[in-house]
């Protein structure tokens, strides 16, 4: 590290110390040449997700457009706030976990589908009528059989 004082760049590590809510971590070093101590911070460096959309536009991954989502689905049906959260962390950590920087907006509706499919038929309906833009209630009846069978 050089030192923001002489420009050289030996230093020893004095302290180092977790900070925030362990997102980072904070050293103080001491200057072999001069003397003077100084504070670094090391943090992860985090690649951003990328969620490229149907029409080939890119953009990034937002849990919370997921749980909005899955909240309207889910509006008048006894799904509590908490079963709500733990999907949207489900989904979340199988985005990351299928991965690397990239991932289809089909491939998270698909991911959301299928949680819902096991949690309430109703939440399930109603996120499938608009995540596959059913264009007429033939296409609506289609999904409701599938769903039946």
């Amino acid at each position: 590290m050089k030192c923001p004082y002489c420009g050289d760049t030996e230093d020893k590590v004095i302290d180092s110390r977790m900070s925030g809510e362990g997102t980072s971590i904070r050293r103080r070093r001491e200057c072999l040449k001069c003397g003077k101590r100084f504070t670094t911070y090391e943090y992860i460096e985090e690649t951003p997700l990328m969620v490229v959309k149907r029409d080939g536009t890119r953009q990034r991954f937002d849990r919370e457009r997921i749980k909005k989502g899955i909240i309207k689905a889910c509006e008048k049906r006894p799904i509590s706030m908490e079963k709500i959260e733990d999907i949207v962390d489900e989904i979340e950590r199988e985005v990351q976990r299928k991965t690397d920087r990239e991932i289809k907006s089909t491939d998270i509706g698909n991911l959301v589908m299928d949680k819902l499919y096991n949690l309430d038929e109703v939440a399930y309906v109603r996120f499938a009528s608009v995540y596959r833009r059913f264009k007429d209630v033939s296409h609506f009846m289609q999904e409701l059989k599938k769903f039946l069978e």
